[in-house]
């Protein structure tokens, strides 16, 4: 019993001191590989059970990965922003299968944002002016302090007029340097400030593209830019500076004129033209248009509707058209508007890394509420 009382474990204070150290160390390895596989076990029930994610941070679009992110706008039947709904009211169907909605938000977040504008020849004096004055408001009065934006000019080709920064005054600064002249390199510019776009801090981005015209010198396809935006999480939205009302026609037969004001009528030279048949006069200007004719006042190429709602409509972005230069400033006020008012849904794609597009249709529940998405993806 004595011999039993005096075993190592016994409570006295010189006892344990004179334990042998090495015969401790299988004890302390032990407890090691218990504390190490325990963090093992830990860290494959978090990957397993994702924490939830903050609205910024969750709403990254991707094509390729399972969370599949899709920014929405609401507005009723007289175009005004919808506030207030829930992640309920939203229906998303992806290749017209329904799907469940894992994430949502209503509130507004930071904005990487690329503008391009048109600095072509035709945009010379009161466009340029005008652009450039609502461009500047853009920035300093619409814009949160902590977005960040670039800023590219085109004619022949895409410049780079301002990588990513938060500084309005050098920005600003930019813009009023920019000359206006040259041809229309509009789908390169596009193609640059897309990826450059990608790039940007900010989860949520955006392109707006100024242009007066369609493209004239671009070496990149409007079906390739098209492809590069649906493979991009960026919203594009397009301003189209229409050539006017006050236009005069032009047809295949007839060179089109590049002048305001009266159209002239030819004269007989020499009298009664060239082996004695009269030159024909142009018939008077005309409203509506005549079919296949198309009009102009004081530009080549009056815009390219087409183009920029095949550049714009996939991304859940628009077009607007303006007739007015003066009026570029409310353009951008909506638009600026419009991103402070999105909702942002999140679901689980139960599609493969195909390379294939996808289709993703967002509804309303409330059938007389308009909806603006993004159209698919790409699950490259």
């Amino acid at each position: 019993m004595t011999r039993t009382l005096r075993h190592p474990v016994n409570a006295s204070t010189e006892e344990p001191a004179r334990l042998d150290r090495r015969s401790a160390l299988p004890g302390y390895a032990a407890i090691g590989i218990a504390i190490a596989a325990a963090c093992v076990v830990s860290a494959h029930g978090q990957q397993q059970s994702p924490p939830p994610q903050s609205p910024e941070s969750g709403f990254r679009f991707k094509s390729g990965i399972e969370l599949i992110n899709v920014t929405a706008t609401v507005s009723d039947g007289t175009g005004r922003f919808v506030p207030g709904l829930r992640k309920e009211d939203f229906v998303v169907y992806e290749d017209d299968q329904p799907q469940a909605v894992t994430h949502f938000s209503a509130e507004r977040v930071p904005v990487s944002l690329g503008i391009a504008l048109d600095t072509s020849g035709s945009m010379a004096g009161e466009r340029i002016q005008a652009a450039q004055s609502a461009l500047d408001r853009f920035l300093y009065d619409l814009l949160a302090a902590d977005d960040e934006i670039f800023l590219y000019r085109f004619s022949d080709r895409p410049v780079l007029v301002q990588t990513w920064t938060t500084d309005r005054q050098l920005l600003s600064r930019a813009l009023g340097r920019i000359p206006a002249v040259g041809t229309t390199a509009m789908y390169d510019a596009v193609a640059e400030a897309v990826r450059l776009a990608a790039t940007g801090r900010n989860q949520k981005k955006a392109l707006v593209l100024i242009s007066d015209g369609n493209d004239t010198s671009s070496k990149t396809r409007l079906r390739d830019v098209k492809q590069l935006i649906r493979e991009s999480e960026t919203l594009v939205y397009a301003i189209g500076i229409e050539c006017g009302t006050n236009a005069i026609w032009s047809s295949p037969w007839r060179p089109q004129f590049q002048r305001r004001g009266p159209i002239p009528i030819p004269r007989p030279f020499p009298p009664g033209g060239r082996g004695g048949r009269p030159i024909p006069t142009p018939p008077p200007p005309m409203w509506p248009p005549p079919q296949g004719r198309t009009w102009s006042q004081g530009c080549s190429d009056p815009v390219d509707r087409g183009a920029l709602r095949d550049m714009t409509d996939d991304s859940g972005g628009r077009t607007e058209i303006v007739r007015d230069p003066r009026d570029l400033d409310a353009a951008t006020i909506g638009i600026a508007d419009e991103l402070s008012k999105q909702y942002f849904l999140g679901y689980l794609s139960p599609g493969k890394k195909d390379g294939r597009w996808h289709s993703i249709r967002v509804e309303v529940r409330n059938g007389r509420y308009r909806i603006r998405a993004r159209r698919g993806y790409v699950a490259s």
